[in-house]
């Protein structure tokens, strides 16, 4: 029950559009974590058809698929569930925020770890896919849409495909937790800021070469005079 009752207040304080406790109860996500509780304690303890049936039976009800064998942290709160998929050897840090659509699987038949690690105060965007053993830092903000493919370092935004972060600007306060904000607005365009550096030297580059054409022509004209 004191489980129960910590899943309500989480659903409370990351949903702003819940009016009263009673609605917590019509939430996909608050039901999906309920039948993955079970399902993983079957899990554990090696019952892994009764495991598979009970994730199973959650999929069709909720529409979240989330593997018995993953590992998920206390805090986890997934937002309009609908789509998202969690692998079996998925492990979720504390207080992660998942929104619709995200994906965190694997890349093909590889043995042992296979999906991807988590870290804490972590906030997924619509659509996003996580793929492969990879490991997503701690107070990471992953936009909607994005693919990521490689390791995330801790306090950065990932956005893009394949995802993109920027180490020299783009990291978020250590204090300022993404999956307590729930900004899935401001986001880097790091693709962008690439092109605009690129420009800025190109530009940079042409006034020096006239530059130093007008100086050869001037010095051949003194030369000639």
């Amino acid at each position: 029950m004191s489980f129960i009752k910590e899943e309500i207040r989480v659903v409370k304080e990351k949903d702003p559009a819940i009016k009263r406790t009673a609605e917590v109860f019509l939430y996909s996500g608050f039901w999906a974590i309920l039948f993955y509780q079970l399902a993983h304690k079957f899990y554990l303890k090696k019952m892994y058809f009764t495991a598979r049936f009970i994730s199973q039976f959650a999929r069709f009800l909720t529409g979240i698929e989330i593997h018995p064998g993953a590992k998920i942290g206390k805090g986890f709160f997934i937002d309009h569930g609908m789509g998202v998929v969690i692998g079996e050897t998925c492990e979720i840090g504390e207080n992660v925020l998942l929104y619709q659509g995200v994906t965190l699987g694997g890349t093909g038949k590889d043995v042992g770890k296979r999906h991807p690690t988590i870290g804490n105060n972590v906030m997924i965007g619509s659509g996003a896919k996580v793929l492969g053993p990879i490991k997503v830092g701690n107070n990471v903000k992953i936009g909607s849409g994005s693919v990521v493919l490689k390791n995330v370092p801790d306090n950065v935004t990932a956005v893009g495909v394949p995802a993109r972060w920027s180490m020299a600007y783009d990291r978020n306060p250590e204090n300022a937790h993404p999956s307590d904000t729930l900004d899935q607005l401001k986001v880097p365009d790091v693709l962008q800021d690439e092109i605009d550096s690129l420009k800025s030297r190109v530009n940079n580059l042409e006034k020096e070469v006239c530059r130093r054409n007008s100086k050869t022509a001037k010095d051949e004209l003194e030369a000639a005079i």
